[in-house]
């Protein structure tokens, strides 16, 4: 089992940057791949980044390429989303989530955080 809990979401003006943080507890942490993920109101849920385990591979969205990074410490069992250069269209409630394979689909995730909300103004 592993827990995930996120932080540091909030309202930001277009152009503006926030860095998102999850912190995991329970199972080895760096036995998981982790991921980033996001869902706005009346759509699904969509990959936004993913890291591998020792974080030496990363993968993006088109969407977000070249604005997000994605990010993870193993020693402070954390991965962290900076995001810059955000546009209303990233307001959604964004979730972390771990995995055992290398996956950029929602359902190859077996742990995931409750989520925190981004709210992008224009």
């Amino acid at each position: 089992q592993v827990q995930l809990v996120e932080s540091g979401g909030g309202l930001v003006q277009a152009g503006g940057s926030l860095r998102l943080s999850c912190a995991a507890s329970g199972r080895t942490f760096s036995s998981y791949r982790m991921g980033w993920f996001r869902q706005a109101p009346g759509k699904e849920r969509e990959f936004v980044a993913a890291i591998s385990k020792s974080g030496g591979t990363t993968v993006y969205a088109d969407s977000v390429k070249g604005r997000f990074t994605i990010s993870r410490d193993n020693a402070k069992n954390t991965v962290y989303l900076q995001m810059n250069s955000l546009k209303p269209e990233d307001t959604a409630v964004y979730y972390c989530a771990a995995t055992e394979v290398v996956a950029t689909t929602p359902r190859r995730y077996d742990y995931w955080g409750q989520g925190t909300q981004v709210t992008v103004s224009s």
